[in-house]
């Protein structure tokens, strides 16, 4: 048993894995920079010790600092949550160099998995399926050309060191290409400092669908069913879902036994995310794996009753999983509530909460750091609040959620609840009949 641990994190995550320790037994240090004094994960973890300015650089995304921290509080583990650090090798070897138990990844996996173009050849090599295109990095236009021909348009260029849709472009034809080749390498050197490019085959009218991994320190891996994500805007998810309502029994299990697969081929140890793209016909391509927790995994332990930060901290302690699989015995829904205001195209609203009424009832469950009082700072990414609402149907689900988000009230900041209610409210996504481009055509005036 670990006897303490320092979460290099902050916000909601930071206090849902103080939650979890609490639980457990084990006593937990906080870190934060000088704009975040005041949050919650300050307050309710046992240590808290402040590692620099609000600037991420200089705090958390300093390694030196957080070490230091970790070494004058005596924790023995450092849980990453997700974003900063969770998936940087750089840090999880460090951690290891010094004795410290990092939950999650080793230096291997995630660097095995961090570039998206050897991810996808590892995955291949497990015989799970990828999307037809380039089998490395294009050298060249020209080979680019080639391989778009040999595939057939349309084709995308992702870059390999991507995220968050940056570095990538989508070409329709030759004439086109040269164009979104350029664009493309450009905004992917300034964006992570590597401007290698990869080909796919464009999937069309696709849906961004996830399956929950864990696995143990022996090699053994289960999966916790797939997550729906494919509301998103400009690649970032707002709204995701447990079953996906396009996802039958068949194709679950074929999913879920293609990431077991992906994911012991590499000996895959913590939770973990693979993530898919499904096209209209039923067929799935792996896209990225995720190595770390998610941002959307209260749905998935609403609908399995697992705690899926329990079961990162006990593989991380040498347990072993139960090695069974499981299944959604519920439905849930899961709206990220961001200080953004939807009708300025989504812009950063942060400043002082002066009201709040969290909502409640059956099947409501809010994860979130935010008071009346609490000042959002304009630093860090602008989610404040997951509303996680679940039920026996996903019918029953959207009428709860359209009835918690009337009830969720912040003032002070605009946030993204108008918007949500009135997706609520939407026949499309009430049917279920959207992709990842359902928000292209959104109408966001008025809210």
């Amino acid at each position: 048993m670990f006897r303490k641990i320092l979460i290099a994190n902050r916000g909601e995550i930071a206090l849902r894995i103080i939650r979890t320790c609490r639980e457990m037994g084990i006593k937990t240090v906080a870190i934060y920079s000088t704009a975040d004094r005041e949050s919650l994960h300050v307050k309710f973890a046992d240590e808290a010790v402040c590692i620099g300015p609000p600037v991420s650089k200089q705090s958390y995304l300093n390694i030196p600092r957080i070490i230091a921290a970790a070494e004058i509080t005596n924790a023995d583990a450092i849980h990453p949550g997700y974003g900063f650090l969770s998936e940087n090798a750089e840090f999880s070897s460090i951690c290891q160099e010094y004795g410290i138990k990092f939950i999650g990844a080793s230096p291997e996996m995630i660097n095995a998995m961090g570039d998206k173009a050897t991810a996808k050849a590892t995955m291949k090599a497990a015989g799970v399926p990828t999307i037809p295109g380039s089998e490395g990095l294009l050298s060249s236009v020209e080979e680019g050309i080639s391989i778009a021909k040999e595939v057939g348009y349309p084709v995308i260029l992702k870059a390999t060191a991507g995220g968050g849709g940056r570095g990538m472009r989508i070409v329709y034809d030759d004439k086109g290409f040269m164009k979104a080749w350029e664009d493309a390498k450009m905004e992917a050197g300034a964006a992570f400092g590597n401007d290698g490019l990869y080909l796919e085959k464009f999937v069309e009218e696709p849906r961004h669908v996830e399956i929950q991994v864990v696995g143990d320190q022996r090699g053994k891996v289960c999966h916790l069913s797939e997550r729906d994500c494919s509301i998103q805007r400009r690649h970032q998810k707002l709204v995701e879902e447990t079953p996906s309502p396009i996802v039958s029994q068949e194709l679950r299990d074929k999913m879920g036994q293609a990431a077991i697969k992906g994911a012991e081929s590499i000996g895959y140890e913590g939770a973990g995310t693979i993530e898919f793209l499904v096209d209209k016909y039923g067929n799935f391509y792996f896209m990225e794996m995720n190595t770390r927790i998610q941002v959307e995994h209260p749905i998935t332990e609403e609908v399995t009753d697992f705690d899926l930060i329990k079961e990162q901290i006990k593989v991380a302690m040498g347990e072993n999983i139960s090695g069974r699989n499981y299944y959604p015995q519920l439905h849930s829904m899961e709206c990220r509530i961001n200080a953004e205001d939807p009708a300025r195209d989504f812009r950063p609203s942060p400043g002082k909460i002066t009201t709040l009424h969290i909502p409640g009832g059956r099947g409501v469950r809010v994860d979130s750091h935010i008071y009346a009082g609490y000042v959002i700072p304009p630093n860090y990414d602008s989610m404040i609040a997951k509303l996680i609402v679940s039920g026996q149907t996903r019918e029953e689900v959207i009428v709860r959620m359209k009835r918690a988000l009337q009830e969720f009230v912040i003032e002070g900041v605009k946030t993204t609840i108008p918007f949500h209610i009135r997706l609520m409210d939407d026949p499309n996504f009430r049917a279920g009949k959207f992709t990842t481009k359902f928000l292209d055509n959104f109408n966001f005036e008025g809210l």
